[in-house]
């Protein structure tokens, strides 16, 4: 049997409901949507028999992670790697603002985020060098089975991106997830083989199409 690595995405938070930057400097916690989904991903994720738990060190992803750890009565493990995308000075603000009040940086990010970075932040590039070796690391410890680990979304289309093949500066034009979403892969002998992206199906209906970003 391969490892079969599913990476969930955290649940709601009102950054995320109001499509406001929230990358490593903010950890906002999850809001009470945010809550009913990690609960509803623990009920539906319970029933499998995980080898471990990860998460990003944030409060979001840690917050989404938890009720699962506690009805499996495992552990969660922090992987600095896995912390969300550094939005430096637009992190905390709305998209829109930042077009408006940037609109030659925000114009290059949204050309070209692999070259290039809000300021202080990171490209996707500078990312994928941080996330690649969380998965390693994870990759090294469990061989076969199954793990899970909760994170963000830029963290989660760049790692697609990375193991299927697809340059990471394309990540946004690519790749969705939405908050609470389940994307899986298997790393068989041949490489990676991606088994589902983006699913929301564990959630119940009301929570799948929970608006924002």
């Amino acid at each position: 049997m391969s490892l079969v690595l599913y990476l969930v995405r955290h649940g709601q938070t009102d950054c995320s409901l109001h499509n406001r930057m929230c990358g490593a400097g903010i950890d906002a916690p999850l809001n009470a949507a945010g809550e009913r989904m990690a609960e509803a991903l623990a009920t539906a994720f319970a029933p499998l028999p995980w080898r471990a738990i990860y998460s990003s060190p944030l409060l979001r992803a840690r917050q989404t992670a938890e009720p699962l750890a506690r009805k499996k009565g495992l552990s969660v493990e922090v992987l600095d790697g896995l912390k969300e995308i550094a939005y430096g000075t637009w992190d905390g603000r709305l998209e829109d603002e930042v077009a408006r009040d940037e609109p030659e940086a925000w114009a290059n990010w949204q050309r070209d985020p692999g070259s290039f970075a809000p300021p202080g932040g990171e490209n996707a590039h500078a990312l994928a060098a941080r996330v690649l070796p969380a998965i390693a690391t994870i990759r090294a410890r469990h061989t076969d089975g199954l793990v899970i680990a909760f994170a963000h979304k830029a963290v989660i289309r760049i790692v697609v991106c990375a193991l299927l093949g697809i340059d990471v500066g394309l990540f946004r034009r690519r790749v969705d997830c939405k908050t609470g979403a389940a994307t899986i892969v298997e790393f068989r002998p041949d490489g990676p083989l991606l088994h589902a992206l983006n699913d929301v199906s564990p959630l119940p209906p009301e929570l799948r199409e929970a608006g924002g970003t």
